[in-house]
């Protein structure tokens, strides 16, 4: 188990159709986390962004962006991107900071302002990234993927199209609470069921939005929270960035083949299952352990996909304990209070670190309406293209 690093401060730009910059939304963010912790932006040592790729040349740049909006101090500055794993990938970049004692305070920062539809590829010809090739060999869209998802487990484990309009209809009712959220309006299985096909079988109240938002997080070793008034904050415990295995038997998106000359033996664990296994092991817990779970539903039958990765149940049996309601407000494990993806949309940089957020409120008993009673751990996951792992665990 590493060493763990203290959530100082949290903070977001609501998600929505703004028509402005991602900067504007990083700055509200940032600022809004420095004032969750007490601290001026003069007092932060380092500052991680998330990169956002398609808001023009300042996002490949995004610390350095932040860090500009928010005025040149010298702070030392770190980019990442990965895709949807962005924010989580920021993170470990912070943590590893602190715990290496180059800083004792880390801004992370991570905003969108994502386009309307589906995500495309940026222009020009690009035959060695997957990405490109997707588009461009199979014309698979996002949505053609999460329907190949959706079928697959109707196949496999028998879930209905009732099972994944169980899912919205959950994640809408605490979304209706979170005023970060960009849908706010609690969804009917009906209104779910009279929705337009986008990708068979899944309908487009089951496929989350694209949308702008912002999150960000202030870091810090705990030797520094403990100086700063918080005797028990918020800590990370563990952050799990791991890529597939070879052979990767189950068509991720965006990816259509690996090499083979690997050469390994078959892997144990489908990827998800590793992302959370890691972070698992990384942290000294147990699935059983958990008070809540943050997942990436980027489609409602990806979330029960979700509860299966993550050890909450066994393989097949993610609609089960949807039906049981263990993963409602209420239930055993909870999932997605936030609202999840279907309430907030895509905003890539973002959502892995909103996630946090999220997390971080519930374990300090500040998130209201969609309070977990006694939270004391929780998981995030979520994937990114090209292989990348995402989850983190916080504890308190």
């Amino acid at each position: 188990m590493t060493a763990e690093v203290a959530v100082l401060g949290v903070g977001m730009h609501p998600w929505g159709k703004w028509g402005r910059g991602f900067v504007e939304y990083g700055v509200v963010a940032a600022r809004a986390a420095l004032a969750d912790a007490d601290l001026d932006w003069r007092d932060v040592g380092s500052i991680v962004g998330a990169d956002t790729v398609r808001g023009g040349y300042p996002g490949y740049v995004a610390g350095g962006t932040f860090a500009k909006a928010l005025g040149w101090q010298g702070a030392r500055v770190t980019s990442v991107y990965a895709a949807c794993a962005s924010g989580a990938q920021a993170i470990d970049a912070a943590r590893a900071q602190i715990l290496a004692g180059l800083a004792e305070v880390v801004l992370v920062v991570g905003a969108d302002a994502a386009p309307k539809g589906f995500f495309r590829p940026a222009g020009g010809d690009r035959p060695d990234d997957p990405d490109w090739l997707r588009f461009r060999v199979l014309g698979a869209t996002n949505p053609t993927y999460f329907g190949l998802y959706a079928r697959r487990r109707m196949a496999v484990h028998g879930d209905t199209a009732d099972d994944f309009a169980r899912v919205k209809v959950k994640n809408s009712a605490v979304g209706a609470l979170n005023p970060y959220a960009r849908y706010r309006k609690r969804v009917t299985a009906e209104e779910v069921a009279a929705s337009a096909v986008v990708s068979d079988p899944l309908r487009l109240l089951d496929i989350c939005a694209t949308s702008d938002g912002g999150a960000a997080l202030v870091l810090c070793s705990l030797e520094f929270a403990r100086r700063h008034g918080a005797a028990d904050p918020v800590r990370i415990r563990a952050v799990s960035t791991v890529t597939p295995r070879y052979p990767h038997a189950v068509l991720d998106l965006p990816d259509i083949a690996t090499d083979s000359a690997v050469a390994v033996e078959p892997a144990g664990r489908a990827f998800r299952a590793s992302i959370a296994a890691a972070a698992y092991e990384e942290a000294g817990i147990g699935p059983e352990d958990l008070s809540l779970a943050e997942v990436y539903d980027l489609s409602t039958a990806l979330e029960l996909q979700w509860y299966e990765d993550l050890a909450l149940c066994a393989e097949g049996e993610g609609a089960k304990l949807l039906r049981d309601g263990a993963t409602a407000l209420g239930g055993r494990i909870p999932v997605n209070v936030s609202g999840g993806l279907a309430s907030f949309g895509e905003a890539v940089p973002a959502q892995a670190l909103a996630q946090v957020c999220e997390v971080t409120w519930q374990l300090r008993g500040q998130a209201g309406g969609r309070q977990v009673a006694d939270a004391r751990v929780g998981i995030t996951a979520n994937q990114g293209l090209f292989g990348h792992g995402s989850a983190v665990v916080a504890v308190r």
